[in-house]
């Protein structure tokens, strides 16, 4: 795997997007996916820089998620905006975490980003359930650097 690019199809992007869109139905939490090649900062660190770069910090409810990949570092994070850390658990992102986890060590990254992306929205659910008057305020699509 030469370029970002390559770590997924375009069939495999477009399914991850579908599974942000189904995760949102449920949920007024944003979930966004942002790929990138390999970073020399601790990947926490830079999940949040990425976090603030693409603006997932202004949120209305602060309740924004960030799934991080470091492809070529074999790592991924999944961050969430401190509306979230305030009210849930501090384990709360571990059954999301396991989910890609078993799949990324399959090599099923599709699979595994589907899986956390839907894992995540369920989460989301009980602490910040869709309501009539939300709106999607954040873009869907899978973000690359």
């Amino acid at each position: 795997m030469s370029k970002v690019e390559d770590f997924l199809t375009a069939k495999e992007e477009q399914d991850i997007v579908n599974a942000i869109l189904e995760a949102e139905k449920n949920t007024s939490g944003e979930i966004r996916v942002h790929i990138e090649a390999h970073t020399d900062k601790d990947h926490y660190e830079r999940a949040k820089e990425v976090f603030h770069l693409l603006k997932m910090d202004n949120t209305k409810q602060e309740n924004g998620v960030l799934i991080y990949v470091a492809v070529h570092d074999k790592k991924f994070v999944i961050c969430g905006d401190k509306g979230i850390d305030n009210v849930v658990p501090k384990d709360f992102w571990q059954t999301t975490r396991n989910s890609i986890q078993t799949h990324f060590e399959k090599g099923a990254f599709k699979e595994g980003l589907v899986a956390g992306v839907l894992k995540a929205g369920e989460e989301l659910r009980s602490h910040f359930p869709w309501q009539s008057d939300d709106t999607n305020e954040l873009s869907n699509e899978i973000s690359k650097g």
